[in-house]
């Protein structure tokens, strides 16, 4: 089957028939994983013999019906790459017909598990970054031979670009160093992997119904030993599995890690030690780059950096979160030198001094701070004082220590803001926990929103917030001061607010702007 278009034939094509292979071993793993548990089950009621004969009726039943469900898809599956569309046709009873124009098609990922790679198949997601409730922005060929992967990635993502002079920038951007893993335990994965674990065992102990059997036995291992060092006993050993698991985690996902620019136009980041993942993003629609320090990494120098560009929508079906992640946890200097080879800049925008807020900016960090201490410990004076005086000292204790944790996030927040602009980039930095800087070009602001509560109206302050395409759709610039902040968004992109601001009489004094 083939049709014409502008004299080029375009013929249709089928999946790798060895999709069925790759649903047929996936099914006998997820039914030899059940067979265990099951055979227990079943043992209570039934003989052992004919336990496992009920095991394989249900094991091959399961795998056959899913074989043949896969059969029929691959059968009823093709697709075309056309001089205009990318067309796929998928669907037996009710056929779905799926087409992207051409001049929209801005993402061609590959993913290949464990399993494809071994086979030499990948996952093929073609995407216009548009965001569509039922998913009518992407096209999935799964799977595909990892030659016409490349093929599809190649052709689909090639555009005739004139030549430029910056090509030390081309080719390797950065490369995968192995000691980069050092920052996994200190990121908050390791947190949440270790709470995970810890309720997993529960939840697993739960389901064979020992569960009390199992808090009886860490109650004997700590018979002898006092309630808070039991808790810092078990708190030590849910961090130790968090840092093991992290430390799984980031092997998996940044092994063979690689930054290339490719000479069509394109960013391409490899990665994977099992799941092999090729992502790639066009330059014409990067807006800038975002450095990310999450508290324990920034602890350490270090920085993630991501992609700030349109077209990295992600519908509900997206399996890549994190495509728009370029770099992954390194030291500063490292981030900083791929952020400006990524935007081709001789000096990276995200390492520029910045403006610092006014100091009323800090009084409101301080103020929030001290409330948000007060509140609970007002609860616990309260019940004090109608129960038990077990409780004052409870709250003198919690207003001390989250009295002083507070007002040192509280002065790290107010250190951590600034804003500033950087050849053809508007800078703009916050965060205590998570602490980010965006370097986004001036020339992709599209409007700016000037928010001001009574409170702020009041110190002086303001919230900016620069509007853009891509990324996360807006990004803030909080407490600058009045006349500063309005100056700052007038001269970084003058066409946008110069209309509706105008200058205040001139005097040696005092020299400001306003809005109209």
């Amino acid at each position: 089957m083939s049709e014409e278009s502008g004299g080029v034939r375009e013929e249709w094509r089928r999946l790798d028939r060895r999709t069925v292979l790759v649903t047929a071993v996936v099914l006998a793993g997820v039914a030899g994983g059940a067979a265990l548990p099951t055979f227990f089950g079943l043992t209570n009621s039934l003989s052992a013999g004919r336990a496992i004969a009920w095991i394989l009726a249900g094991a091959v039943l399961l795998i056959g019906i899913g074989s043949a469900g896969d059969y029929v898809r691959w059968r009823r599956t093709r697709y075309r790459i056309g001089v205009e569309r990318a067309e796929l046709h998928t669907g037996l009873l009710l056929v779905k017909r799926r087409s992207l124009a051409r001049e929209r098609i801005r993402s061609v990922d590959l993913t290949a598990n464990p399993l494809q790679r071994v086979l030499g198949l990948v996952e093929v997601r073609i995407g216009t970054g548009e965001h569509h409730g039922g998913g009518e922005s992407t096209l999935e060929l799964d799977p595909v031979a990892r030659a016409e992967g490349e093929r599809l990635r190649r052709e689909l993502l090639d555009r005739t670009a004139p030549a430029t002079e910056d090509t030390p920038h081309d080719g390797a951007l950065a490369v995968l160093d192995p000691r980069w893993i050092r920052y996994a335990p200190v990121s908050f994965v390791a947190v949440l992997l270790g709470g995970a674990a810890a309720g997993a065992v529960m939840q697993v102990s739960e389901w064979f119904g020992v569960q009390r059997e199992v808090i009886d036995w860490i109650g004997d291992r700590f018979q002898d030993t006092s309630i808070v060092s039991m808790i810092l006993v078990l708190i030590l050993l849910a961090v130790l599995a968090g840092t093991v698991g992290a430390l799984g985690l980031w092997v998996e996902m940044w092994w063979n890690y690689r930054l290339e620019r490719e000479p069509g136009g394109s960013l391409r980041v490899r990665r994977g030690l099992f799941t092999a993942r090729s992502i790639s993003i066009e330059e014409r629609r990067l807006r800038g780059v975002e450095l990310v320090e999450p508290l324990g990494v920034r602890m350490c120098r270090a920085a993630r950096v991501d992609a700030v560009a349109t077209g990295l929508t992600e519908d509900d079906e997206d399996k890549h979160a994190d495509k728009k992640t370029l770099l992954p946890a390194a030291p500063r200097a490292v981030a900083d030198r791929v952020a400006a080879q990524v935007l081709r800049a001789a000096e990276s925008p995200t390492g520029a001094p910045l403006t610092a807020h006014p100091r009323a900016a800090r009084t409101r960090r301080l103020r929030w701070a001290l409330w948000s201490v007060f509140a609970p410990v007002a609860v616990l004076v309260v019940l004090g004082l109608l129960l038990t005086p077990v409780l004052l000292y409870v709250a003198a204790g919690c207003a001390l220590v989250l009295g002083t944790l507070a007002v040192v996030a509280a002065l790290d927040a107010y250190r951590n803001l600034g804003h500033g602009v950087s050849g053809a980039y508007l800078v703009a930095r916050s965060g205590t926990i998570r602490r980010t800087t965006v370097a986004l070009e001036r020339g992709g602001v599209i409007g700016w929103t000037v928010k001001q509560s009574y409170f702020q109206r009041r110190a002086g302050l303001l919230t900016l917030t620069a509007t853009t395409a891509a990324g996360t759709g807006g990004y803030d610039v909080y407490d600058a001061g009045q006349s500063e902040g309005l100056t700052f968004a007038a001269e970084a992109v003058p066409e946008l607010l110069a209309p509706f601001l105008e200058p205040v009489r001139e005097t040696p004094e005092a020299r400001s702007t306003v809005v109209r």
